[in-house]
């Protein structure tokens, strides 16, 4: 973060009143501010460069440049702010691409504005956040679409680790929190932290949400979906 009490946001969405809305919701918490608005993804890269948010909460629908390219573009650059993005429908092989990207979550535009907020304070703290109908569809869909490939390949991948990196790997995939896989395993929460770390570095992935994505390919139940909006956190 920008510093230990204030999280910084850029908002991207291309309805401006809209936009106005989350500026005065997001504005009315006191550890959040919005230091740039856009209209469409086209203009993130740049204000990303010069305003350096903490996190880029947008729309995934937006007539030229959209947030699931702006994603990709976003999380290739060095020291990327986390992404939200916000959409009207739920999950479907739109939103698998945008989490495959890097994006750390996703939040329906209904979702009431407390649980906004709180989502954009997750993002920021590493925590992945999605609503959970996104969460029972997303399930619905990895399930569905090229599971044979998709599993022989998350299961090389997580061959790769070493044995307890998997089995933390295993327990993110479950939706157990750090604190919960150090009970589990009898490690120490900063030991599982590490873990976790490295096991993002050594899959080349940028979230636990990707880890429990690769998981799930490999064959490996993942968690039912929470009750709140966002996933247990890194």
């Amino acid at each position: 973060m920008s510093d230990t009490t204030e999280i910084t946001v850029l908002l991207v969405d291309d309805d401006p009143l809209l936009r106005a809305g989350l500026s005065f919701m997001l504005g009315g918490a006191g550890d959040l501010r919005v230091v740039g608005e856009a209209g469409d993804g086209r203009e993130v890269p740049a204000l990303v460069e010069r305003l350096r948010p903490d996190v880029v909460l947008m729309d995934i629908r937006m007539p030229h440049v959209d947030g699931l390219t702006a994603t990709e573009r976003l999380r290739a650059l060095p020291d990327a702010p986390e992404v939200v993005l916000l959409t009207t429908f739920h999950a479907d092989e739109q939103v698998l691409r945008a989490l495959r990207a890097g994006a750390a979550g996703f939040v329906l535009k209904d979702t009431p504005p407390a649980e906004i907020v709180a989502a954009v304070r997750r993002v920021a703290a590493g925590d992945p956040v999605l609503s959970p109908a996104v969460t029972r569809q997303l399930i619905g869909q990895v399930a569905e679409d090229g599971a044979h490939t998709r599993r022989a390949r998350a299961r090389e991948r997580l061959a790769t680790l070493a044995p307890r990196e998997r089995e933390v790997a295993l327990a993110v995939g479950r939706g157990a929190s750090n604190a919960e896989i150090a009970a589990e395993l009898y490690l120490s929460v900063a030991t599982v932290k590490a873990h976790v770390s490295r096991v993002l570095a050594r899959l080349g992935l940028d979230n636990r949400v990707q880890i429990a994505l690769l998981t799930h390919d490999a064959g490996h139940p993942a968690a039912p979906p929470p009750d709140g909006p966002a996933s247990p956190g890194r």
